[in-house]
């Protein structure tokens, strides 16, 4: 049978991507928190079948090793990658150390290549990898204080899309989603903040968004229905990059 794989399943856009495709895929559901990914799936539909693989991305040196053999043990194969994994590094230059670069850069860049290598390798999964999904950030065309280490990764990560998209054409498919902030698991600390839940509100045309509005684009963009598409970024942040009111957009 064929699958999609859903990286970073257990919070956020994966756990809502995993929910909503679970009514027509079969899914792997990958998380380094087997518990939370445990979660995800009682929340998904019960018709289709739902794997775990419980593997931290951040550990990129040993992950097509381990993909291939988990691979080979479960006898599946991978029709499309939603890679949803991620961590929010806020961090000035003066406090960065090349560890925070390195862990970022494993999970945000090195990881979803050696992926991408893997699943479209005839060897390991056959000819059946179509399609696949980034969850990429709006910062990675623009730039803010403290971000120099997530916004560069991300950045990292849209042009390894490019090119793979050129690369893996016309049998793959690859584009990437540009979410705009949101409140999930991983930046609840952010917009604890009263001034920026304030800013949020106050510059964002179609109002704060949610998990589910990224889960509905990665469904798309997996589906048939995008099948013209690819080295596209889709921004998807409720009209926020392109609002210039009192100049907030420049």
């Amino acid at each position: 049978m064929d699958y999609v794989l859903i990286t970073g399943a257990s919070s956020g856009v994966g756990r809502e991507t995993a929910i909503r495709l679970s009514t027509s895929r079969n899914l792997i559901l990958n998380g380094r928190d087997e518990a939370r990914l445990q979660e995800t799936k009682e929340l998904c539909d019960k018709g289709k079948d739902i794997l775990i693989w419980n593997y931290d991305l951040t550990c990129s040196e040993k992950l097509e090793e381990q993909f291939s053999a988990w691979l080979k043990e479960q006898g599946v194969q991978v029709e499309a990658l939603v890679y949803s994994a991620g961590m929010l590094k806020m961090l000035p230059l003066r406090g960065l150390k090349l560890e925070d670069f390195q862990s970022t850069y494993s999970l945000h860049v090195y990881s979803p290549a050696l992926l991408v290598k893997l699943l479209s390798s005839r060897r390991v999964n056959g000819q059946v990898l179509k399609s696949v999904v980034f969850i990429s950030s709006n910062i990675s065309n623009r730039g803010a204080v403290a971000f120099s280490v997530y916004g560069s990764s991300k950045a990292a990560l849209d042009g390894l899309m490019r090119n793979l998209a050129i690369e893996l054409a016309p049998r793959v498919r690859v584009n990437s989603i540009l979410p705009g902030g949101m409140v999930t698991r991983m930046t609840t600390a952010m917009y604890n903040a009263e001034a920026v839940r304030d800013e949020t509100k106050g510059n964002v045309p179609l109002g704060p968004g949610a998990p589910r509005d990224i889960a509905s684009v990665a469904e798309f963009l997996i589906s048939p229905a995008s099948g013209w598409m690819t080295g596209q970024q889709l921004t998807v942040d409720g009209g926020r990059t392109i609002d210039v009111t009192d100049g907030r957009g420049l």
